[in-house]
């Protein structure tokens, strides 16, 4: 359906477009609107009984003129496209869809008459990919890279589970995946901020986007079944670092925005729960940890390496610790020693680190960064034993 917008802001019905054998409009969930030099077009989806992308031209009377439409098949993932997301790259257009029952996205070129053609898909796998369920889809420009953020909700969280085209999937957790764009309109895997202890990510319905600088942007993800909004930052490098969540306490499905306001971050949401019945708005401060952490947070390894262990493989095991500082970023400061203690204490351990973050969010950065990740998978088995403490450091 079709509404002009009347100077007092009401609605006059002007036009109805139904479904045919052509086009994908039987179970319409998501519309994306992309403007072109001479004409501006109207991107459709289908899910259920007739997954695919459509376009449409809108006319000045506000008519919908049919231009292309594609079925979905195994080479696309457009069966049930509940998010999309449009890029300019080098004066071209791109879309990218979620397919909700094909587990995975897809990449389009768009032409100047609305037409357009498949350039490239990802599909959910169970190592480094969460698109089972690709639910929202968002994007942005940050220091010149174009970034396309989706998350989804993984049908293990649906009661009604015998609309699920391919019922034998495989749970492998949550997490919001990003997706670099490279100049030819592909999609590229490129981060994946996971649910765990110090995240909410199950059941994501919503992601917003907020930009706060040309390098900087907010990204919120809502979700039904933690019940939360979940923030992060997402840089120019297109890492998602978690800054905290709102526990809202109700299930957000749709209903979700952010804007910013001076210094402050307004969050709005509204529950999918029929006894709720409310609208919520949120008011806080995104703080730069750089700038305004009180304190300091010390991160303290203490290793006992096996007897079998000689000297030899031990001095490549710190060797390889204390580069981590170069590699990581969010290490402020790297200090290490060999234990010489004479009481008698040190129950076998030999060699400490400390580490200084200036967040907690740092210090998550940190644990899930690849580099670290190949040291703990290097040098793990040499240790008989890991002794770890963090604290905040306190000047009162």
């Amino acid at each position: 359906e079709v509404f002009e917008i009347d100077e007092e802001g009401r609605l006059k019905r002007v036009f109805v477009l139904d479904d045919t054998e052509e086009t994908h409009l039987g179970v319409v969930i998501t519309l994306k609107v992309i403007h072109m030099p001479k004409a501006s077009y109207l991107f459709v989806g289908g899910l259920e009984d007739t997954p695919g992308l459509s376009a449409f031209e809108i006319q000045p009377n506000g008519e919908l003129v049919h231009v292309q439409s594609m079925p979905d098949s195994e080479a696309i993932h457009t069966d049930g496209i509940i998010g999309m997301y449009a890029f300019q790259i080098n004066g071209q257009t791109y879309l990218f869809t979620g397919g909700f029952q094909d587990n995975g996205i897809s990449s389009f070129q768009v032409f100047e008459d609305g037409r357009f053609k498949h350039v490239n898909s990802i599909a959910d796998n169970t190592t480094d990919r969460y698109l089972t369920g690709a639910y929202p889809v968002d994007g942005v420009t940050l220091g010149g890279n174009h970034y396309v953020i989706v998350g989804h909700r993984h049908h293990q969280y649906y009661k009604r589970i015998e609309f699920i085209k391919r019922k034998d999937f495989v749970y492998h957790g949550d997490g919001v995946s990003v997706f670099k764009v490279n100049e030819k309109g592909e999609l590229m895997p490129h981060h994946v901020l996971l649910n765990d202890e110090a995240t909410k990510l199950g059941g994501q319905t919503r992601i917003e986007v907020l930009p706060l600088s040309d390098e900087e942007a907010v990204v919120t993800v809502g979700t039904r079944d933690d019940q939360s909004i979940q923030i992060a930052r997402l840089g120019s490098d297109g890492i998602l670092k978690p800054a905290g969540y709102l526990e809202a306490g109700y299930p957000i499905y749709y209903g979700m925005a952010s804007l910013k306001v001076a210094d402050d971050l307004f969050f709005f949401a509204g529950s999918v729960d029929g006894k709720v019945k409310k609208l919520y708005a949120y008011k806080t401060q995104l703080q730069d940890p750089m700038k305004a952490a009180t304190g300091a947070l010390r991160h303290i390894v203490n290793l006992k390496f096996k007897e079998e262990v000689t000297p030899e493989r031990i001095d490549v095991a710190v060797d390889d610790f204390i580069k981590l500082q170069e590699l990581i970023p969010e290490i402020t400061d790297l200090e290490w020693g060999v234990n010489n203690s004479e009481e008698g204490h040190s129950k076998g351990f030999t060699h400490t680190f400390i580490l200084t973050f200036t967040s907690k969010e740092a210090l998550e950065v940190y644990l899930k960064h690849p580099d670290h990740l190949a040291l703990v998978e290097k040098s793990g088995p040499l240790f008989a034993d890991v002794f770890v403490m963090d604290y905040w450091v306190n000047n009162d």
